[in-house]
């Protein structure tokens, strides 16, 4: 069965049509992650992955992270009972993306719909890429040589801004990354690196970084460059976390929504 790909916005998310067999083949691998790169965001309706072929999937697309929860699947959900760093997956409600601290950010990760909540929950996007090659000349210019440092504290002010003392030094146990403003790709394009994590712009004064980490952040999200996932139960969505922010929007924490994930292991630096 050849792929139907139908686009959601002129920028980014595309449904693709398939059956499992195909998708579980391996014979459209090249041809999803070319998508994928160019998409920023993929999904699948309507097929009834389950946990097993959700990895087995996973792993005709590239390396799976071995850590990632029992067997591949990690269990999102703000339910303590369910997943013991609920509290920490607060910071989802927050545009960012995934493994800024980590040498090699994850490559992409995919979601399935398990059970949603009756309001809310729905998932954004946006293309990093397009932001970045929509900007002006001159910000081109301005932006080429900055680095940004990325903190696992910086996040936590989203979801408690008035932390404690023990909870500040706790956070500032966690290491920092510096990282280029401005990613460039093997593949020749670049992208913006903002979001949650973003914490300073080395080199400029307090409110200067604060207000240029902003603005840049408000340009990637704007509604051109973004797409909102409206989640059906059974969806398998995929995301590249190269080249894109995501958030998830606010839903009741006891509403029982749950996702199970499965990240692909980063395959390009982050210098």
């Amino acid at each position: 069965m050849a792929l139907k790909i139908i686009n959601k916005t002129p920028h980014i998310g595309s449904e693709i049509d398939a059956d499992i067999d195909t998708l579980l083949s391996g014979s459209e691998s090249q041809n999803i992650r070319n998508i994928l790169e160019q998409r920023g965001v993929i999904y699948f309706r309507g097929l009834d992955f389950n946990d097993q072929q959700q990895v087995a999937f996973a792993k005709t697309l590239g390396q799976t992270v071995a850590s990632e929860g029992e067997d591949g699947i990690y269990k999102i959900s703000l339910d303590e009972a369910v997943n013991a760093r609920a509290k920490y997956l607060q910071g989802s409600l927050f545009w960012h993306f995934d493994g800024s601290l980590q040498p090699y950010p994850n490559l992409a990760a995919l979601l399935r719909a398990i059970q949603l909540s009756d309001s809310g929950g729905q998932t954004e996007f946006c293309n990093t890429y397009s932001a970045y090659e929509e900007l002006s000349d001159q910000d081109k210019r301005n932006l080429e040589h900055l680095r940004v440092v990325h903190s696992a504290e910086r996040s936590q002010y989203y979801v408690t801004p008035e932390m404690s003392y023990q909870e500040v030094k706790l956070w500032q146990q966690s290491p920092t990354k510096s990282c280029p403003l401005v990613w460039r790709h093997k593949s020749g394009r670049k992208s913006l690196l903002v979001g949650a994590t973003a914490d300073y712009v080395e080199g400029f004064g307090v409110e200067e970084s604060r207000a240029l980490l902003a603005r840049l952040r408000d340009w990637c999200t704007q509604e051109k460059f973004v797409y909102r996932h409206e989640w059906q139960r059974g969806d398998l969505l995929i995301w590249s976390n190269t080249g894109t922010l995501h958030r998830a929007l606010p839903y009741e924490m006891g509403s029982g929504r749950l996702m199970h994930r499965t990240i692909l292991a980063g395959e390009e630096a982050l210098l």
